[in-house]
C-alpha cells in the first residue's frame, strides 16, 4: 500500500511517501511567504525506483496548492520536467 504524507514546520516541510510503511521518497520544500512555496528537491529511493513516486510527490504539493490557492516554483529539476510537461501545471507557477 502506498501513502503520503505531508509535513509542515512553517518555514520548510516535505511531502513523504512510503510504500507498506517502509520510507520509499521526499519531495521537500520552501515556503517564500504565505502564499508560495519552492520545490527544492524530489528524491526516490532506488529500491522503488520506476514506480511513478517521484510524480506522485510533485503532483501532490500540486493538489496542495490547488486546495490552498498557492503558486509553486519548481526549482528541483525533476519537479521542473513535471511542470514543463504538463501545460495545465503553467498556471501554479510564479518566478
Amino acid at each position: 500500500m502506498t501513502k503520503i504524507e505531508q509535513e509542515d514546520h512553517e518555514k520548510k516541510g516535505r511531502f513523504v511517501v512510503y510504500e507498506n510503511d517502509v520510507f520509499a521518497g521526499e519531495m521537500t520544500y520552501t515556503w517564500a511567504g504565505k502564499t508560495k512555496f519552492i520545490i527544492d528537491h524530489t528524491m526516490v529511493d532506488e529500491k522503488f525506483g520506476g514506480k511513478g513516486f517521484g510524480k506522485l510527490l510533485v503532483m501532490k504539493s500540486v493538489e496542495f496548492a490547488q486546495k490552498n490557492d498557492l503558486k509553486i516554483l519548481p526549482l528541483c529539476s525533476y519537479a521542473q520536467k513535471i511542470f514543463d510537461k504538463n501545460e495545465e501545471l503553467k498556471e501554479l507557477m510564479y518566478d
